[in-house]
């Protein structure tokens, strides 16, 4: 090829070459022993000419590169990089790894449980500690030249969302942003406020997978496959498993059929059916997972949106006798486990199930979530990476992050608790949670299984596993600690600017704009409409306003008179009593009946103690046809009265066919011949009214009102006043959008201010307070301080009181009330809540709305007595029962007390408060045992 260029090319494309060579990145390339995608090789050289990038791939295709790429420019330069993780876990791999390429004493690593080597060069640090940095002024930000974000996409959590946005508006305007974020379908619109926010922005988007990814279904002994190749290479839904969903529906026919009769089917109707049940089911655990082995899919991860259920399917797949490890594997696990669990004590050994966990991992098989200690997490994911653990059982947390590819991964089902209800998964979850299949330079594709399950769409399955809808949406939102920061750094002005340079308020904006179109359009139809609706004899606008409001009133009167009789029908209905022989008027058991039981709402018997009912009479009655049913208010339109009276013998039995056969000839004999009084419709009350009567004659005397095309004129003006009415909401929707985030900050500060927290822009000594505390309660943390709730307080009691600002309970219980320690602890809980209840009330008053995600929630003290016992010396066995808590749940509370308790022991006086020394004592005696040992470093 050379030596068909001419001498200029060559020598031009020899400068070139020595141009590349002389980058950056070309020393930073000699580092992989592979080729860099085209999408990493315009991250990076953006980033080295001094562009910030935000680089939205797919999970596993290697976009940390470029995060990596910013530390080698930081070190080549002289300057610091900070690389910030969305959890814990994720900055210890990311330590791990930058270690091993750049040695110990470049690197450093700070979270909430770990400060190593902070004023290195390169730290790792989750995005919190980043934040709080940000807001305290450290000394640590002096020479910071790149900050890496990876997971940028995190900040659409509504819970902990808004710090990646404080970090990226509050980041000197001198360093680099790197914003790494799984594929989302409105990258161009993030970039777009990442341009605003941070300056000359590229957004590199790449929907490349590296490891081609195929997608299947698994129903009965066979995998299909979920897409054929259609015309013109696009995909259809397997026609297959089309044909499987409608042979299941028409099973389920076919079982309605034999319900109501087995003779209604034919013999080969039967025998298909039972073909068709032979050949569709759900596979179980150990079955999936032999199957995978046989297919050679193994790794895999299988997803459970269940913390239980990961478990129960490791017993389930060692009960099956599944081994999926030699006695070589089995030798090197069991090495592994023991070297990282040495540091563990003997006896708190059995307490977390240790020895049933080593079983499952000798074996090759694993469960993975959030209420697994910290250490035994790490050790399944080492073990997975390595290949000696095959098959994972998780919840959708491993999702988010983790390095753990697998060759494939499964999907029981495609429902999960968010929380509230049970939801399908959504589009972007399925791509998060199929995104670990295929592990790049090892496997050649990754597989995506779903399995069959009863009343599985292919179409429903195939628009999940289609759809790259993964819209990034800003969950931003002011609260107390960061006001008082802000006014703090840039007074009350200059801060309600910053907040409305927010995504937030980008996206707010952005929506607006196209609500503003549509007003427009709306008030350029209303123009035309007029025009239609002008009449030559006077003012129609007048007239059409005269016609409402005269259909207006009528339709008020016509439900006043509705309600008027519904109420009457109840009290006549309150009225009957059992053995009342009555005539339903309408409905589908309209006719003659016996009252049986009143069924009259709750806490109004009449002397009758019957079935009661919250949602007025409901009277349970025996048809003359021989039914019992129990009848509502809507069977009742008008009054009834009873006709008769019979005796109802005390032997009746309503479940007895017999008896209401017997029963409903008496009925028949006793009232068959009464003939129900025809029930007279009142004089309308539309009649009678003077605002109708004063509206009519105006109608009749308006000039329009002799107009030949008064009709066609009023059918312009009912579509006038219809838009105008959208219109108008169309406005309201703009006001509502429109300096929403300035709205709501505007909001705290004056609560603050009422709370003397602020005065203008001045922040006193308990708004300095306040700046310390970072958490969803700072303001009630900073009350407590202030109140001197917790002066006098033991180090365990202090720990049970802190607990209660950290800790929120998976599944709300308010049958049972937590137990808790006795003495001064119980008293200064009793005041937390009561400060709490306090503030609410004042947020109430100030508009400050908790379901919006501002304000304080209640003090939750469930982990009160755990934090307590365990603070004060007591075993691992004892606490863990009381608790009734996983050894996870467990740690991770822990660390979040005494994360929070140095932040108190910051924040309280120094001068006359036990506070700080005891907040110091707490964390010495929390941070033992397994919460010491699942600090990894």
């Amino acid at each position: 090829m050379t030596e068909d260029l001419s001498p200029a090319e060559r020598y031009a494309a020899a400068r070139k070459r020595a141009a590349e060579q002389a980058t950056a990145l070309a020393s930073f390339r000699e580092m992989y022993d592979f080729g860099l995608d085209p999408y990493q090789i315009e991250a990076c050289q953006a980033l080295e000419a001094g562009k910030g990038v935000l680089v939205a791939a797919p999970t596993g295709s290697g976009k940390t590169v470029v995060g990596e790429f910013a530390v080698h420019l930081a070190l080549q330069q002289g300057k610091k990089c900070f690389y910030t993780t969305p959890i814990k876990a994720l900055s210890n791999q990311k330590y791990t790894d930058l270690t091993k390429r750049y040695g110990p004493g470049k690197v450093g690593l700070l979270t909430g449980d770990n400060s190593i080597n902070s004023d290195a060069p390169i730290v790792v640090m989750t995005t919190e500690v980043l934040r709080n940095m940000l807001y305290s002024g450290s000394q640590s930000l002096r020479g910071l030249g790149y900050v890496v974000m990876d997971e940028v996409h995190y900040l659409s959590d509504r819970f902990r969302g808004a710090v990646w946005e404080e970090v990226i508006i509050h980041l000197p305007e001198s360093v680099t942003l790197v914003s790494l974020s799984a594929t989302v379908s409105n990258a161009e619109e993030f970039g777009d406020w990442l341009d605003t926010v941070r300056g000359d922005t590229e957004v590199i988007v790449s929907e490349h997978r590296p490891v081609p990814l195929f997608q299947h279904v698994l129903a009965g002994r066979r995998m299909y496959d979920l897409f054929e190749e259609g015309e013109g290479h696009k995909k259809a839904v397997n026609p297959d498993l089309t044909r499987m969903a409608r042979m299941e529906d028409s099973r389920q026919s076919f079982g309605r059929d034999r319900r109501r009769g087995r003779n209604n089917m034919r013999e080969a109707d039967r025998e298909r059916e039972r073909r068709q049940r032979s050949r569709i089911w759900t596979p179980g655990r150990p079955e999936v997972i032999e199957r995978l082995d046989a297919e050679g899919l193994l790794p895999a991860i299988t997803f459970i949106f269940s913390r239980a259920a990961c478990e129960a399917a490791v017993q389930q797949c060692l009960y099956a006798g599944l081994r999926l490890n030699d006695e070589e594997a089995r030798a090197k696990v069991r090495e592994i486990v023991e070297e990282r669990t040495a540091s563990i004590p003997g006896e708190d050994l059995h307490v977390l199930g240790y020895y049933e966990w080593l079983e499952g991992l000798e074996r090759g098989i694993a469960a993975h979530h959030a209420g697994m200690l910290p250490t035994f997490k790490e050790v399944v994911e080492e073990l997975f990476v390595r290949g000696l653990v095959k098959a994972v059982f998780a919840t959708e947390t491993l999702a988010l992050g983790i390095n753990m590819p697998a060759r494939s991964v499964v999907l029981e089902k495609l429902v999960k608790w968010n929380g509230e209800q049970h939801a399908d998964i959504t589009p972007g979850e399925y791509t998060q949670l199929t995104g670990r299949a295929g592990r790049r330079g090892i496997d050649v594709e990754g597989h995506a299984v779903v399995l069959w399950q009863r009343g599985m769409n292919p179409e429903q399955v195939a628009g999940l596993a289609g759809t790259r809808t993964y819209p990034l949406r800003s969950s931003f939102k002011p609260s107390y600690n960061m006001a008082v920061n802000l006014v703090e750094q840039f007074g009350r002005h200059t801060s309600r600017e910053l907040l409305e340079t927010s995504f937030a308020q980008f996206q707010a904006d952005k929506s607006v704009v196209g609500i503003s179109r549509q007003v427009q359009r709306n008030e350029e139809g209303l123009e035309g409409y007029k025009a239609s609706m002008t009449c030559h004899l006077g003012d129609f606008e007048e007239y059409a306003r005269l016609r409402r409001e005269l259909k207006d009133r009528e339709t008020e009167l016509a439900k006043q008179g509705a309600s008027q009789r519904r109420a009457e029908a109840a009290v006549a209905l309150e009225k009957l009593k059992p053995g009342d022989v009555i005539h339903v008027p309408t409905g589908k058991f309209a006719g003659l009946a016996l009252v049986l039981d009143p069924g009259l709402p709750a806490g109004r018997t009449n002397g009758h103690r019957g079935f009661e009912h919250h949602d007025g009479p409901r009277p349970l009655v025996l048809t003359a046809e021989r039914q019992v049913k129990r009848l509502a208010t809507i069977d009742f339109p008008v009054p009834v009265e009873a006709l008769e009276r019979m005796r109802i013998p005390k032997s009746f039995n309503p479940r007895s066919p017999q008896s209401r056969r017997d029963l409903a000839s008496a009925l028949r004999t006793k009232a068959g011949h009464i003939v129900p009084d025809r029930h007279r419709k009142k004089r309308s009350a539309a009649a009678d009214d003077r605002e109708i009567a004063r509206l009519r004659t105006e109608l009749r005397a308006h000039p329009c009102h002799g107009c030949d095309e008064r009709e066609d004129h009023a059918r312009w003006a009912e579509r006038y006043h219809r838009l105008l009415r959208d219109t108008k909401q169309l406005e309201r929707r703009i006001e509502g959008r429109t300096n929403t985030i300035a709205r709501t900050f505007d909001r705290i500060v004056a609560l603050l201010t009422e709370l003397d927290y602020l005065r203008g822009d001045e922040v006193t000594e308990h708004g300095k307070r306040l700046a310390r505390l970072y958490g969803e309660l700072d303001l009630l943390a900073s009350e407590c301080l202030r109140e001197g709730v917790w002066e006098g307080l033991d180090p365990a009691e202090l720990a049970a009181c802190v607990s209660a600002l950290v800790y929120e309970a998976r599944v709300s219980d308010d049958a049972l009330a937590p137990k808790l320690p006795s003495g001064k602890a119980k008293a200064a809980l009793g005041e937390m809540v009561r400060i709490w209840g306090r503030l609410d009330a004042l947020e109430e008053d100030f508009r400050i709305n908790q379901t919006e995600g501002v304000g304080q929630r209640e003090p939750d003290l469930g982990f009160a007595w755990a934090a307590y016992m365990w603070a004060s010396g007591k075993g691992l066995d004892e606490v863990l029962s009381e608790a009734e808590m996983p050894a996870g749940d467990f740690v991770r509370w822990c660390k979040q007390v005494i994360d929070v308790l140095g932040q108190i022991s910051a924040a309280a006086p120094v001068e006359g408060s036990t506070v700080p020394k005891n907040a110091r004592k707490a964390v010495d005696a929390l941070l033992r045992g397994v919460v010491a040992y699942s600090s990894v470093g």
